[in-house]
């Protein structure tokens, strides 16, 4: 089975209040840039609760303006009514017999109103429709409704149209009988929309979504400065911090963990401040309001829509739930399955010579098919997010249109609360699923910032209050470890009692099996690691007081391990020094034999390192070497510097490396012992202490330990 590697499974908060208090804490500088985003945040989603009444009073506007003044007809027919009162009838009972309308018509004037005393309120005002059109010409007087006068002739017409059916038609009719009435009525009664009051509104919501969309976007550009400058911030604390951590730090920990540190975690804690805080705090205001809002405009449509709307909410927080242990599960077989893929193709060539592919394929389709399961599973829960939320916000549009139906015809509400309410709706669901993502962004957020905290909380070393310096111009070269003991913990001494001087321009070998305490030796002397006890001096001054910095102004190291970075051959080999000359630069490559390698490079010492792949690993430590000899220290350090490199190369950096060691107190580790022969002196290390030294000849005839290491080197 492969080891896991790639993405991991994203970690939870171990402390998310005292995470996130500390948080806040450091963000601080920004509080007050913070504390307006929010409340522009809040304000822009008050702006938008308001939106909906406005709405509903523009729909209603409009809806209203649509149907006939039929209160305008009742007006007419009163005043009318007012005017044909029973002591005007027989006043003028007279002046119509003698007249010259028909006598049929005189007849059933007389027979309508003969019965009138035992007629009832509502009966006496229909009477009026059943008169004849020659009658109502001598009973009528002309009358002035909203400043309009309506003639005896249009009031006839009037009549005559409402004769032709009873009181309830007349209502239910009024848009039909509309077209058919006398100017002068149709006039008052027609339909006619408040264009200024819709005007009024219209202005107002364009004011209003505007402002809406200005303060969010205040507030966005607020937040996003806030957070880019907080990740500024934190990333210049994490560089100044990894100057100040001791390397046993990192000895410790991986450097993609550091890394991580640096670019992931700053990157989470920063896209999530943008987002979640402003969404928490305008989203909470939604969902708020909104129940207000509602309850405030019609607490029956309200209670209708949130029951409606809480069974989605049921079922979406089941399926998270549910939902959340196979998201876990797809990140840990995802890692596993890159981490396979990577072990594989990084030893493709191994898998080939052994016949390993059939094997390979096996375990690749059996991760793969866990993966895919995992992504199946949780890919469809989480697809059906998104139809749940759909149904949610649908089944509370019908719900409302259901309910408000039933209250528009029994008059308790007007049709605009409906379009209100519809609004209403979508603002009460949309903001509980970005709480929730807002608070999972939280989460994250908190994870990342305790690792980031975590990580600038770590001890730092101790501030060095020394009073001496060497110049390393000055320096002589005399270096003495007296008595000195170290171990990276207190259970374990690895360098026991290390004593040796070393004079000028002496070349010192130091071999030994693996964890003998070479390289821990160098770490002491480079003052890594403060020793736990004894001293080591350079000529005759204490490491404990000089700085560091100080102490690695006089050394060149040469590691194992090569470092060339992105940038053109000139800015590797003069790295972090000044005033240094082309002609300088080309004297080392041609003492190191290094020159006719540049030269054939577009560019000479301008040819910028892109892809470390093209050089070879001799070329690569050869240019190391180079950068050493242009350092110019008095004492110099090669680590292994010929472990990675083939025979013909080794002789090529071997001879580099006797060029570099000229004039220079050295120390050179070295496994391959035929490469040390030439030290002046050799130091045999087991165990951490000094078990023989002297020079090669010497070691090899004392016949011991140093003698085995050397002869095993030809064994077969």
């Amino acid at each position: 089975m492969p080891r896991p590697g790639g993405r991991q499974t994203p970690e939870k908060s171990k402390d998310f209040f005292g995470s996130m208090k500390r948080l806040l804490k450091n963000l601080s500088p920004w509080k007050f840039i913070m504390v307006f985003a929010l409340i522009l945040a809040m304000t822009s989603a008050i702006l938008a609760l308001i939106a909906p009444n406005k709405l509903s009073d523009f729909t209603d506007t409009i809806s209203k303006g649509l149907i006939p003044k039929t209160e305008k007809l009742t007006q007419i027919s009163e005043k009318i009514s007012n005017n044909l009162t029973e002591e005007k009838i027989a006043s003028k009972a007279s002046t119509i017999a003698s007249s010259d309308v028909p006598q049929e018509d005189i007849k059933k004037f007389i027979d309508i109103f003969s019965n009138i005393n035992t007629m009832t309120e509502e009966e006496k005002k229909s009477i009026f429709f059943q008169l004849p059109d020659t009658v109502l010409e001598y009973l009528l007087e002309d009358i002035k409704v909203d400043n309009k006068v309506i003639s005896v002739k249009d009031q006839v017409a009037m009549f005559k149209i409402y004769s032709k059916m009873d009181g309830e038609e007349r209502t239910e009719n009024a848009l039909a009988l509309i077209d058919d009435l006398p100017k002068s009525v149709y006039d008052l009664v027609k339909p006619e929309i408040d264009m200024q009051k819709i005007k009024n509104l219209a202005i107002f919501m364009i004011i209003l979504y505007l402002a809406s969309s200005l303060f969010s976007f205040i507030e966005n550009y607020s937040m996003t400065t806030v957070s880019n400058n907080f990740a500024r911030k934190l990333r210049s604390k994490i560089s100044s911090k990894i100057n100040k951590l001791p390397l046993k730090y990192f000895d410790s920990h991986e450097t993609g963990d550091v890394l991580s540190r640096v670019t992931n975690d700053v990157d989470t804690i920063a896209q999530n401040l943008n987002n979640s805080l402003a969404t928490i705090v305008a989203s909470v205001t939604l969902f708020l309001g909104s129940v207000i809002m509602m309850f405030v405009t019609n607490w029956v449509m309200a209670i209708a829509a949130i029951l409606s709307s809480l069974v989605g909410f049921v079922l979406m927080f089941g399926i998270l739930g549910n939902s959340q242990k196979y998201f876990i599960a797809r990140q840990t077989e995802m890692g596993n399955l890159n981490g396979f893929i990577e072990e594989i193709y990084s030893g493709h060539n191994v898998v080939k010579v052994y016949n390993g592919t059939d094997k390979a394929i096996e375990d690749f389709e059996e991760l793969n098919k866990k993966l895919y399961e995992a992504s199946r599973k949780s890919i469809f829960l989480s697809g059906l997010m998104q139809p749940i939320m759909g149904f949610v916000g649908n089944l509370g549009y019908v719900v409302v249109c259901i309910i408000g139906a039933l209250l528009v015809l029994n008059n308790h509400i007007t049709f605009g609360v409906i379009v209100a309410f519809m609004i209403y709706v979508r603002l009460f669901t949309n903001p509980l699923s970005q709480i929730a993502q807002a608070m999972t962004s939280l989460q994250s957020t908190a994870a990342a910032s305790e690792r980031v905290f975590g990580f600038l909380d770590e001890e730092e070393m101790p501030i060095e209050n020394v009073g001496k310096h060497l110049h390393r111009h000055k320096v002589k070269g005399n270096i003495e470890f007296k008595n000195v003991k170290f171990g990276y913990d207190k259970k374990r001494t690895i360098i026991k009692n290390f004593n040796v001087k070393v004079t000028p321009g002496q070349k010192i070998a130091i071999v030994g099996p693996t964890g003998a305490g070479k390289t821990t030796m160098v770490n002491l002397l480079m003052k890594f690691y403060d020793i736990n006890d004894g001293e080591i001096l350079i000529d005759g001054v204490s490491t404990k007081e000089l700085t560091r910095e100080n102490i690695h102004k006089l050394f060149v190291m040469v590691l194992q391990d090569t470092w060339l970075f992105e940038g053109t051959i000139k800015e590797n080999i003069k790295f972090n020094q000044e005033n240094i000359k082309d002609e300088e630069i080309w004297e080392v490559c041609k003492t190191v034999g290094i020159d006719h390698f540049i030269k054939t490079l577009p560019g000479g010492l301008d040819a910028k390192i892109e892809d470390n792949d093209t050089i070879s690993s001799g070329q690569k430590q050869l240019l190391t070497i180079a950068r050493g000899m242009v350092e110019d220290a008095p004492f110099l350090i090669l680590d292994e510097a010929t472990s990675n490199v083939d025979t013909r190369t080794e002789e090529l950096v071997q001879k580099a490396m006797d060029k570099l060691t000229e004039g220079k107190t050295s120390f050179i580790i070295a496994h391959r012992l035929s490469t040390i022969k030439n030290a002046d002196l050799i130091l045999v290390m087991k165990e951490g202490n000094i078990i023989e030294q002297g020079s090669h000849e010497e070691l090899m005839k004392k016949n011991g330990f140093y003698a085995d290491l050397y002869n095993s080197q030809f064994e077969l």
